[in-house]
């Protein structure tokens, strides 16, 4: 077999969760809820089924999702979207970035993104022949380094990827990078994937600046959003993206060979809970509250806590009288103290280690008790 990847092995997220099983530790490494959707989702879908929408959906999504997520994205946004051209229903965020990369990229095509950086991002860009290009984002802070940015384009660049909020960090984007980013893809004439997952997850007053606000970027960018991640049930892969009706022409000429369409009862259910618009205006107060939670149970110990801006995500710095590497500590922490993160040298291509790990706090408060407890001990 001649392995497209032969250095690749298990993603670091399924090798913890699995070190987490087998030591019967508490899982704060891989990102989803410990709580259960809401009643009233899985009753949606229920009727759904029942109500015979258990063949094909349409290939771009039903119909009245679309225009439910067209309505949605104008109400946060004020922004518009055609629900006929412009917006496709995935199977997940993931498919959707995969598909928006494959869609994009040609052999030889550079493509920049920022690390530490979701894991997908590489591994889509070099199976369809293009060349991943990461520029580092300024630790401790995570900024954003236009200049470095700016060094990195070439006549083969032609993609930039922007996750925001930031997995693993919680980085939002500012007007500011949102600007310079218009003003260099404008210059080199690029394209942009706006991975926007997190959008409904912010913090502290913040508000979430969607890219396709911006009307230079617009025109140029596919924005990639997820219902797992707002409503708490991502084993079920829904999401959708955006975009111009060109760029999202393409997209569906993959998108119909490679899913063709999607789970049709839960796009019949999300068409819709969409009007209910307190699940996900509600959302950002929820997982501040989880993330003053945490932040208050370990405060005392020798851990200290970057900066979160957006998602379910808490980095948080090893004390110093630890040794060894992140990968190092974080295996120790599972197997010895019965904790399980995620050490964040994973999401660089290079394995830069700042000696940090990430923990989920989207956990009852009962589990992020016992997680601040075992922290305080170490």
């Amino acid at each position: 077999m001649n392995s497209k990847f032969p250095e690749m092995g298990l993603t670091i997220f399924s090798a913890m969760s699995a070190l987490a099983s087998e030591h019967g530790a508490i899982n704060l490494a891989q990102g989803f809820p410990e709580f259960d959707c809401s009643n009233q989702i899985k009753k949606l879908v229920n009727e759904a089924m029942n109500s015979g929408a258990n063949q094909y959906a349409p290939m771009p999504g039903l119909k009245a999702l679309r225009n439910a997520i067209a309505d949605k994205v104008k109400f946060c946004y004020d922004v518009d979207y055609c629900p006929e051209t412009e917006i496709t229903v995935t199977a997940g965020a993931t498919q959707g970035i995969f598909t928006s990369i494959a869609a994009l990229v040609n052999t030889g095509d550079e493509v920049i993104y920022f690390e530490p950086a979701y894991d997908c991002y590489s591994p889509a860009i070099r199976l369809f022949g293009g060349i991943p290009v990461p520029v580092s984002m300024d630790f401790p802070d995570y900024t954003y380094n236009w200049e470095a940015v700016r060094n990195s384009i070439t006549l083969k660049t032609r993609l930039i990827i922007i996750n925001s909020p930031n997995n693993p960090c919680g980085k939002t984007i500012s007007q500011s990078d949102i600007n310079q980013l218009a003003q260099i893809v404008k210059e080199f004439s690029l394209f942009v994937i706006s991975d926007e997952v997190y959008e409904h997850i912010v913090f502290d007053g913040l508000k979430h600046l969607s890219i396709g606000t911006h009307p230079e970027l617009k025109s140029k960018t596919i924005t990639v959003s997820s219902f797992g991640k707002t409503y708490h049930n991502t084993g079920w892969k829904l999401g959708y993206v955006l975009g111009p009706a060109d760029i999202i022409t393409e997209f569906r000429k993959v998108h119909q060979y490679l899913v063709f369409s999607v789970h049709h009862p839960s796009q019949k259910a999300f068409a819709e809970l969409l009007s209910y618009r307190d699940f996900y205006v509600s959302l950002s107060p929820f997982y501040e509250q989880k993330r003053n939670f945490f932040l208050s149970a370990i405060a005392g110990s020798s851990w200290k806590a970057l900066k979160t801006e957006g998602t379910y995500f808490q980095l948080l710095i090893i004390p110093e009288e630890i040794q060894g590497t992140d990968v190092e500590i974080a295996n120790w922490m599972t197997t010895k103290f019965k904790l399980a993160s995620i050490p964040v040298s994973a999401f660089y291509s290079d394995a830069t280690d700042n000696r940090v790990l990430r923990f989920c706090f989207a956990k009852n408060e009962e589990t992020l008790i016992k997680a601040a407890e075992i922290l305080h001990k170490i």
